[in-house]
């Protein structure tokens, strides 16, 4: 039998399925997402590269400080904000989006809309 759950196979099948279509490049790199069950990360990644151009998550300073709780929605929202406003600073307007197989509602969607409403297009 498996060491992953049934959850965490499915997830890690959808990852590699989104991985193979999806490269972030200098002029357009990859919005990177992951969520655990207290904490959502994001992070602008140049796969030509391999680096980290960006980062953003609940555990910043200016997020973290205005939440009671890191792991809903409200948070997202925060970290979505968050990531687009590093990004423009950095003169990053467009990204491809990479769900990291998570799907696509609820904090994911929270984040990625909040991401679109402060300037960053996908």
């Amino acid at each position: 039998m498996s060491s992953l759950s049934q959850k965490s196979l499915s997830r890690l099948k959808r990852k590699t399925r989104v991985r193979k279509k999806i490269k972030g490049v200098t002029e357009r790199p990859r919005l990177n997402i992951f969520k655990s069950s207290r904490h959502i990360y994001a992070q602008l990644i140049d796969d030509t590269s391999g680096a980290t151009l960006a980062s953003a998550s609940t555990l910043d300073g200016p997020v973290k400080e205005d939440l009671a709780y890191t792991g809903n929605i409200e948070a997202a929202k925060k970290v979505g904000a968050s990531i687009a406003k590093v990004a423009l600073e950095k003169g990053i307007k467009c990204v491809v989006f990479d769900r990291n197989g998570f799907l696509y509602h609820g904090r994911i969607k929270a984040l990625a809309d909040a991401a679109r409403e402060n300037g960053l297009s996908f």
